[in-house]
Protein backbone atom coordinates (compact mmCIF):
# COMPACT_ATOMS: atom_id res chain seq x y z
CA UNK A 1 0.00 0.00 0.00
CA UNK A 2 1.29 3.42 -0.90
CA UNK A 3 2.18 5.70 1.88
CA UNK A 4 1.39 9.34 2.09
CA UNK A 5 4.91 10.20 0.93
CA UNK A 6 4.38 8.29 -2.29
CA UNK A 7 1.15 10.08 -2.89
CA UNK A 8 2.85 13.46 -2.49
CA UNK A 9 5.58 12.49 -4.96
CA UNK A 10 2.98 11.65 -7.52
CA UNK A 11 1.45 15.13 -7.15
CA UNK A 12 4.84 16.86 -7.81
CA UNK A 13 5.26 18.60 -11.30
CA UNK A 14 8.05 17.14 -13.45
CA UNK A 15 10.17 20.08 -14.69
CA UNK A 16 12.88 18.08 -16.46
CA UNK A 17 13.35 18.92 -20.32
CA UNK A 18 11.67 16.46 -22.71
CA UNK A 19 12.05 15.80 -26.56
CA UNK A 20 11.13 18.78 -28.92
CA UNK A 21 7.67 18.75 -30.53
CA UNK A 22 7.49 17.58 -34.27
CA UNK A 23 7.03 20.25 -37.20
CA UNK A 24 5.94 17.77 -39.89
CA UNK A 25 2.34 18.87 -39.75
CA UNK A 26 3.30 22.54 -40.29
CA UNK A 27 5.18 21.78 -43.53
CA UNK A 28 2.35 19.69 -44.83
CA UNK A 29 -0.03 22.59 -44.25
CA UNK A 30 2.27 25.05 -46.09
CA UNK A 31 2.62 22.76 -49.13
CA UNK A 32 -1.12 22.28 -49.30
CA UNK A 33 -1.66 26.05 -49.22
CA UNK A 34 0.81 26.61 -52.09
CA UNK A 35 -0.87 23.92 -54.18
CA UNK A 36 -4.25 25.54 -53.63
CA UNK A 37 -2.89 28.97 -54.69
CA UNK A 38 -1.30 27.53 -57.85
CA UNK A 39 -4.50 25.73 -58.77
CA UNK A 40 -6.42 28.95 -58.30
CA UNK A 41 -3.99 30.88 -60.57
CA UNK A 42 -4.17 28.17 -63.24
CA UNK A 43 -7.93 28.26 -63.16
CA UNK A 44 -7.92 32.03 -63.56
CA UNK A 45 -5.43 31.78 -66.43
CA UNK A 46 -7.58 29.26 -68.22
CA UNK A 47 -11.05 30.63 -67.52
CA UNK A 48 -10.97 34.11 -66.04
CA UNK A 49 -8.43 35.93 -68.29
CA UNK A 50 -9.46 37.62 -71.62
CA UNK A 51 -8.90 35.47 -74.71
CA UNK A 52 -7.06 37.16 -77.67
CA UNK A 53 -9.13 38.02 -80.76
CA UNK A 54 -8.08 36.48 -84.08
CA UNK A 55 -7.48 39.34 -86.61
CA UNK A 56 -5.67 40.14 -89.86
CA UNK A 57 -3.19 42.99 -89.87
CA UNK A 58 -1.42 45.25 -92.39
CA UNK A 59 1.33 47.84 -92.29
CA UNK A 60 0.72 51.50 -93.08
CA UNK A 61 2.77 52.59 -96.12
CA UNK A 62 3.93 56.16 -96.69
CA UNK A 63 2.42 58.21 -99.53
CA UNK A 64 5.67 60.08 -100.18
CA UNK A 65 7.18 60.27 -103.67
CA UNK A 66 9.68 57.56 -102.87
CA UNK A 67 6.94 54.98 -102.43
CA UNK A 68 6.01 52.78 -105.35
CA UNK A 69 2.69 53.76 -106.95
CA UNK A 70 -0.32 51.73 -105.92
CA UNK A 71 -2.39 49.65 -108.29
CA UNK A 72 -5.76 51.13 -109.17
CA UNK A 73 -6.87 48.20 -111.34
CA UNK A 74 -5.72 44.70 -112.24
CA UNK A 75 -6.52 42.94 -115.51
CA UNK A 76 -5.32 39.99 -117.57
CA UNK A 77 -4.50 39.69 -121.26
CA UNK A 78 -2.04 38.33 -123.78
CA UNK A 79 1.19 39.32 -125.49
CA UNK A 80 0.55 40.19 -129.14
CA UNK A 81 2.72 41.35 -132.04
CA UNK A 82 1.85 44.47 -134.02
CA UNK A 83 4.00 43.27 -136.94
CA UNK A 84 3.32 39.66 -137.85
CA UNK A 85 2.98 38.34 -141.40
CA UNK A 86 2.37 35.03 -143.11
CA UNK A 87 4.67 35.37 -146.13
CA UNK A 88 3.45 33.95 -149.43
CA UNK A 89 4.52 34.04 -153.07
CA UNK A 90 2.90 36.57 -155.42
CA UNK A 91 2.35 33.88 -158.03
CA UNK A 92 1.19 30.29 -158.11
CA UNK A 93 4.02 27.83 -158.45
CA UNK A 94 5.76 24.72 -157.20
CA UNK A 95 8.19 25.12 -154.31
CA UNK A 96 11.75 24.28 -155.25
CA UNK A 97 13.45 24.95 -151.87
CA UNK A 98 12.56 26.35 -148.45
CA UNK A 99 15.36 28.13 -146.60
CA UNK A 100 13.72 28.78 -143.20
CA UNK A 101 13.05 26.86 -140.00
CA UNK A 102 11.05 27.66 -136.86
CA UNK A 103 12.94 29.93 -134.47
CA UNK A 104 15.26 31.23 -137.21
CA UNK A 105 15.98 34.97 -137.30
CA UNK A 106 15.67 36.60 -140.72
CA UNK A 107 16.63 40.03 -142.00
CA UNK A 108 14.57 42.26 -144.26
CA UNK A 109 14.89 41.05 -147.86
CA UNK A 110 16.40 37.69 -146.91
CA UNK A 111 15.38 34.81 -149.20
CA UNK A 112 12.92 32.49 -147.46
CA UNK A 113 12.05 30.16 -150.37
CA UNK A 114 12.31 29.74 -154.14
CA UNK A 115 9.69 28.51 -156.58
CA UNK A 116 10.32 26.57 -159.78
CA UNK A 117 11.23 29.32 -162.33
CA UNK A 118 10.77 27.30 -165.57
CA UNK A 119 7.68 29.15 -166.75
CA UNK A 120 9.01 32.54 -165.68
CA UNK A 121 12.36 31.93 -167.41
CA UNK A 122 10.60 30.89 -170.62
CA UNK A 123 8.48 34.02 -170.57
CA UNK A 124 11.56 36.15 -170.01
CA UNK A 125 13.37 34.50 -172.93
CA UNK A 126 10.38 35.20 -175.18
CA UNK A 127 10.27 38.83 -174.08
CA UNK A 128 13.99 39.20 -174.71
CA UNK A 129 13.60 37.75 -178.21
CA UNK A 130 10.71 40.09 -178.99
CA UNK A 131 12.79 43.04 -177.87
CA UNK A 132 15.68 41.97 -180.09
CA UNK A 133 13.34 41.60 -183.08
CA UNK A 134 11.79 45.03 -182.47
CA UNK A 135 15.17 46.65 -182.29
CA UNK A 136 16.32 44.91 -185.49
CA UNK A 137 13.20 46.07 -187.32
CA UNK A 138 13.75 49.62 -186.14
CA UNK A 139 17.36 49.48 -187.32
CA UNK A 140 16.29 48.25 -190.82
CA UNK A 141 13.69 50.98 -191.17
CA UNK A 142 16.24 53.54 -190.02
CA UNK A 143 18.63 52.45 -192.80
CA UNK A 144 15.91 52.58 -195.46
CA UNK A 145 14.88 56.00 -194.19
CA UNK A 146 18.39 57.32 -194.58
CA UNK A 147 18.40 56.16 -198.18
CA UNK A 148 14.97 57.68 -198.85
CA UNK A 149 16.01 61.02 -197.38
CA UNK A 150 19.14 61.11 -199.53
CA UNK A 151 17.06 60.23 -202.63
CA UNK A 152 14.54 62.94 -201.87
CA UNK A 153 17.28 65.52 -201.39
CA UNK A 154 18.91 64.55 -204.67
CA UNK A 155 15.63 64.70 -206.60
CA UNK A 156 14.84 68.10 -205.16
CA UNK A 157 17.97 69.50 -206.84
CA UNK A 158 17.19 67.72 -210.11
CA UNK A 159 13.64 69.12 -210.10
CA UNK A 160 15.06 72.61 -209.78
CA UNK A 161 17.23 71.90 -212.82
CA UNK A 162 14.19 70.37 -214.58
CA UNK A 163 16.09 67.15 -215.13
CA UNK A 164 13.39 64.96 -213.50
CA UNK A 165 9.68 65.31 -213.26
CA UNK A 166 7.90 66.70 -210.27
CA UNK A 167 6.03 63.41 -209.86
CA UNK A 168 9.23 61.49 -209.25
CA UNK A 169 10.20 63.96 -206.57
CA UNK A 170 6.80 63.72 -204.88
CA UNK A 171 7.03 59.95 -204.86
CA UNK A 172 10.45 60.09 -203.18
CA UNK A 173 9.13 62.50 -200.52
CA UNK A 174 6.14 60.25 -199.81
CA UNK A 175 8.38 57.23 -199.43
CA UNK A 176 10.62 59.18 -197.04
CA UNK A 177 7.67 60.24 -194.86
CA UNK A 178 6.29 56.69 -194.80
CA UNK A 179 9.59 55.34 -193.58
CA UNK A 180 9.75 58.05 -190.92
CA UNK A 181 6.34 56.92 -189.58
CA UNK A 182 7.37 53.28 -189.73
CA UNK A 183 10.52 54.12 -187.75
CA UNK A 184 8.49 55.81 -185.04
CA UNK A 185 6.23 52.75 -184.83
CA UNK A 186 9.19 50.37 -184.71
CA UNK A 187 10.83 52.34 -181.94
CA UNK A 188 7.61 52.31 -179.93
CA UNK A 189 7.35 48.57 -180.46
CA UNK A 190 10.89 48.26 -179.14
CA UNK A 191 9.90 50.25 -176.04
CA UNK A 192 6.91 47.95 -175.51
CA UNK A 193 9.21 44.96 -175.84
CA UNK A 194 11.52 46.50 -173.21
CA UNK A 195 8.57 46.93 -170.85
CA UNK A 196 7.54 43.36 -171.49
CA UNK A 197 11.06 42.19 -170.64
CA UNK A 198 10.98 44.14 -167.38
CA UNK A 199 7.65 42.50 -166.53
CA UNK A 200 9.18 39.12 -167.31
CA UNK A 201 12.08 39.96 -165.02
CA UNK A 202 9.54 40.69 -162.27
CA UNK A 203 7.96 37.33 -162.97
CA UNK A 204 11.32 35.65 -162.46
CA UNK A 205 11.89 37.67 -159.28
CA UNK A 206 8.45 36.65 -158.02
CA UNK A 207 9.65 33.08 -157.85
CA UNK A 208 11.92 34.18 -154.98
CA UNK A 209 10.09 34.74 -151.66
CA UNK A 210 11.79 37.29 -149.40
CA UNK A 211 11.17 38.44 -145.84
CA UNK A 212 9.23 41.74 -145.76
CA UNK A 213 10.85 42.80 -142.47
CA UNK A 214 13.32 41.55 -139.91
CA UNK A 215 11.92 39.09 -137.40
CA UNK A 216 11.77 35.54 -136.12
CA UNK A 217 10.15 32.62 -137.94
CA UNK A 218 7.40 31.11 -135.77
CA UNK A 219 5.86 28.75 -138.35
CA UNK A 220 7.03 26.92 -141.47
CA UNK A 221 4.01 26.24 -143.72
CA UNK A 222 5.41 24.73 -146.96
CA UNK A 223 7.80 22.04 -148.08
CA UNK A 224 9.67 21.51 -151.38
CA UNK A 225 7.44 20.03 -154.07
CA UNK A 226 4.20 21.58 -152.81
CA UNK A 227 2.16 24.09 -154.80
CA UNK A 228 1.75 27.52 -153.24
CA UNK A 229 -0.65 30.23 -154.28
CA UNK A 230 -1.56 33.68 -152.93
CA UNK A 231 -5.22 32.67 -153.28
CA UNK A 232 -7.10 30.04 -151.33
CA UNK A 233 -7.31 26.70 -153.10
CA UNK A 234 -10.81 26.00 -151.78
CA UNK A 235 -9.97 23.01 -149.63
CA UNK A 236 -7.34 21.46 -151.90
CA UNK A 237 -3.70 20.72 -151.20
CA UNK A 238 -2.41 24.11 -152.34
CA UNK A 239 -0.54 26.05 -149.66
CA UNK A 240 -1.23 29.75 -149.19
CA UNK A 241 1.98 30.66 -147.39
CA UNK A 242 5.63 29.80 -146.95
CA UNK A 243 6.00 30.75 -143.29
CA UNK A 244 5.05 33.23 -140.57
CA UNK A 245 7.49 35.76 -139.12
CA UNK A 246 7.09 38.07 -136.14
CA UNK A 247 8.86 41.32 -135.38
CA UNK A 248 9.77 40.77 -131.72
CA UNK A 249 10.40 44.50 -131.24
CA UNK A 250 6.70 45.14 -131.87
CA UNK A 251 5.43 42.98 -129.01
CA UNK A 252 2.86 44.59 -126.73
CA UNK A 253 0.06 43.55 -124.39
CA UNK A 254 -3.66 43.60 -125.08
CA UNK A 255 -6.01 43.41 -122.10
CA UNK A 256 -9.78 43.47 -121.77
CA UNK A 257 -10.98 45.89 -119.07
CA UNK A 258 -14.53 45.78 -117.81
CA UNK A 259 -16.74 48.70 -118.80
CA UNK A 260 -17.36 49.50 -115.14
CA UNK A 261 -13.64 50.13 -114.51
CA UNK A 262 -12.45 51.63 -117.80
CA UNK A 263 -12.70 55.11 -116.29
CA UNK A 264 -9.67 54.32 -114.10
CA UNK A 265 -7.45 53.78 -117.16
CA UNK A 266 -5.86 56.74 -118.97
CA UNK A 267 -3.37 56.98 -121.87
CA UNK A 268 0.30 57.15 -120.82
CA UNK A 269 -0.66 55.58 -117.50
CA UNK A 270 2.16 53.55 -115.86
CA UNK A 271 1.59 49.81 -115.83
CA UNK A 272 3.32 46.84 -114.23
CA UNK A 273 3.11 43.64 -116.28
CA UNK A 274 3.72 40.13 -114.94
CA UNK A 275 4.02 37.15 -117.26
CA UNK A 276 2.25 34.01 -116.08
CA UNK A 277 5.39 32.06 -116.96
CA UNK A 278 7.62 34.32 -114.82
CA UNK A 279 5.55 35.51 -111.81
CA UNK A 280 8.54 37.09 -110.05
CA UNK A 281 9.50 39.28 -113.04
CA UNK A 282 7.85 42.71 -112.92
CA UNK A 283 8.02 44.43 -116.33
CA UNK A 284 7.50 48.21 -116.50
CA UNK A 285 4.98 49.21 -119.13
CA UNK A 286 2.73 52.06 -120.24
CA UNK A 287 -0.75 52.43 -121.69
CA UNK A 288 -0.57 53.12 -125.44
CA UNK A 289 -4.23 53.61 -126.23
CA UNK A 290 -7.75 52.70 -125.23
CA UNK A 291 -9.54 51.20 -128.25
CA UNK A 292 -12.70 53.33 -128.68
CA UNK A 293 -15.13 50.41 -128.95
CA UNK A 294 -16.61 47.88 -126.56
CA UNK A 295 -17.29 44.17 -126.81
CA UNK A 296 -21.05 43.80 -126.43
CA UNK A 297 -20.84 40.14 -125.47
CA UNK A 298 -18.15 40.47 -122.79
CA UNK A 299 -18.88 44.10 -121.75
CA UNK A 300 -15.18 44.94 -121.99
CA UNK A 301 -12.98 47.54 -123.64
CA UNK A 302 -9.61 46.63 -125.18
CA UNK A 303 -6.52 48.47 -123.93
CA UNK A 304 -3.10 48.40 -125.61
CA UNK A 305 -0.06 48.36 -123.30
CA UNK A 306 3.55 48.93 -124.43
CA UNK A 307 6.33 46.94 -122.76
CA UNK A 308 9.36 49.05 -121.85
CA UNK A 309 11.70 46.06 -121.67
CA UNK A 310 12.65 43.79 -124.58
CA UNK A 311 13.60 40.25 -123.72
CA UNK A 312 13.83 36.94 -125.54
CA UNK A 313 11.61 35.35 -122.89
CA UNK A 314 8.64 37.42 -124.05
CA UNK A 315 6.91 35.64 -126.92
CA UNK A 316 3.52 36.13 -128.62
CA UNK A 317 0.32 34.73 -127.07
CA UNK A 318 1.81 34.51 -123.57
CA UNK A 319 -0.63 35.10 -120.74
CA UNK A 320 0.07 38.24 -118.71
CA UNK A 321 -1.40 40.05 -115.72
CA UNK A 322 -1.15 43.84 -115.66
CA UNK A 323 -1.59 46.32 -112.81
CA UNK A 324 -2.57 49.85 -113.76
CA UNK A 325 -0.69 52.14 -111.37
CA UNK A 326 -1.60 55.57 -110.12
CA UNK A 327 0.31 58.44 -111.68
CA UNK A 328 3.57 59.17 -109.86
CA UNK A 329 4.01 62.83 -108.74
CA UNK A 330 6.31 65.04 -110.77
CA UNK A 331 9.77 65.89 -109.48
CA UNK A 332 8.79 69.48 -108.70
CA UNK A 333 5.72 68.45 -106.67
CA UNK A 334 5.84 68.39 -102.87
CA UNK A 335 5.94 64.92 -101.29
CA UNK A 336 2.52 63.62 -100.34
CA UNK A 337 1.84 63.36 -96.63
CA UNK A 338 0.05 60.53 -94.96
CA UNK A 339 -0.07 56.78 -95.32
CA UNK A 340 -1.89 54.15 -97.31
CA UNK A 341 -3.74 51.26 -95.63
CA UNK A 342 -6.25 48.67 -96.85
CA UNK A 343 -9.65 50.26 -97.32
CA UNK A 344 -11.29 47.71 -94.98
CA UNK A 345 -9.04 48.85 -92.11
CA UNK A 346 -10.72 52.29 -91.94
CA UNK A 347 -14.21 52.66 -90.47
CA UNK A 348 -16.16 55.86 -91.06
CA UNK A 349 -15.56 58.92 -93.24
CA UNK A 350 -13.58 62.16 -92.89
CA UNK A 351 -12.95 63.31 -89.32
CA UNK A 352 -15.06 60.46 -87.89
CA UNK A 353 -12.88 57.74 -89.37
CA UNK A 354 -11.02 55.41 -87.02
CA UNK A 355 -8.61 52.48 -87.15
CA UNK A 356 -7.43 49.87 -84.67
CA UNK A 357 -3.67 50.13 -84.16
CA UNK A 358 -1.77 47.13 -82.77
CA UNK A 359 0.69 48.18 -80.07
CA UNK A 360 3.02 46.50 -77.59
CA UNK A 361 1.83 43.18 -76.25
CA UNK A 362 -0.61 42.90 -79.17
CA UNK A 363 -2.95 45.32 -77.43
CA UNK A 364 -5.09 47.32 -79.88
CA UNK A 365 -5.85 51.00 -79.64
CA UNK A 366 -8.85 52.54 -81.34
CA UNK A 367 -7.49 55.72 -82.92
CA UNK A 368 -9.39 58.44 -84.71
CA UNK A 369 -7.79 59.45 -88.02
CA UNK A 370 -8.49 61.71 -90.99
CA UNK A 371 -9.18 59.55 -94.02
CA UNK A 372 -8.86 60.58 -97.67
CA UNK A 373 -9.87 58.97 -100.94
CA UNK A 374 -9.50 55.39 -102.09
CA UNK A 375 -6.75 54.10 -104.40
CA UNK A 376 -7.91 50.78 -105.76
CA UNK A 377 -8.20 48.48 -102.73
CA UNK A 378 -6.33 50.93 -100.50
CA UNK A 379 -7.30 54.14 -98.74
CA UNK A 380 -5.38 57.26 -97.82
CA UNK A 381 -5.00 58.38 -94.22
CA UNK A 382 -3.74 61.95 -94.13
CA UNK A 383 -3.27 62.30 -90.35
CA UNK A 384 -3.40 60.25 -87.17
CA UNK A 385 -1.33 57.33 -88.40
CA UNK A 386 2.42 57.02 -88.95
CA UNK A 387 4.19 54.93 -91.59
CA UNK A 388 5.15 51.50 -90.32
CA UNK A 389 2.37 51.18 -87.76
CA UNK A 390 0.28 48.01 -87.83
CA UNK A 391 -3.48 48.24 -88.26
CA UNK A 392 -6.26 45.67 -88.08
CA UNK A 393 -7.84 44.80 -91.42
CA UNK A 394 -11.62 44.28 -91.41
CA UNK A 395 -11.88 44.39 -87.58
CA UNK A 396 -14.50 42.06 -86.07
CA UNK A 397 -17.51 43.53 -84.27
CA UNK A 398 -16.36 42.27 -80.83
CA UNK A 399 -12.99 44.08 -81.10
CA UNK A 400 -12.74 46.94 -78.58
CA UNK A 401 -10.13 49.41 -77.40
CA UNK A 402 -7.54 47.70 -75.21
CA UNK A 403 -8.32 44.20 -76.45
CA UNK A 404 -5.58 41.66 -77.04
CA UNK A 405 -5.31 40.30 -80.58
CA UNK A 406 -3.44 37.56 -82.34
CA UNK A 407 -2.71 36.89 -85.99
CA UNK A 408 -2.25 33.15 -85.51
CA UNK A 409 -5.13 30.73 -85.99
CA UNK A 410 -6.15 28.99 -82.77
Amino acid sequence: MNTNADLLNELRIDRSPGPPPSRKGLWIALVAAVVVVLLALAGWWLFAREKPVQVETATAVSLSAGTAPASVLDASGYVVARRMATVSAKITGRVREVLIEEGMEVEEGQVMARLDPIDADAQRSLSAAQLSAARSQAAGISARLAEAEANATRLSRLVEQQLVSKAQYDQAVAQRDTLRAELVTARRNAEVAEDSLRISDLGVDNTVVRAPFAGVVIAKAAQPGEIVSPLSAGGGFTRTGIGTIVDMDSLEVEVDVGEAYIGRVQPKMPVQATLNAYPDWKIPAEVIAIIPTADRGKATVKVRVALKEKDARIVPDMGVTVSFLEQAPADDEAPRRGVRVPATAVAGQGDEAAVFVVGDGNVVERREVEAGGTIGDAREVTSGLAPGETVVVDPPAELADGAIVTTEAP
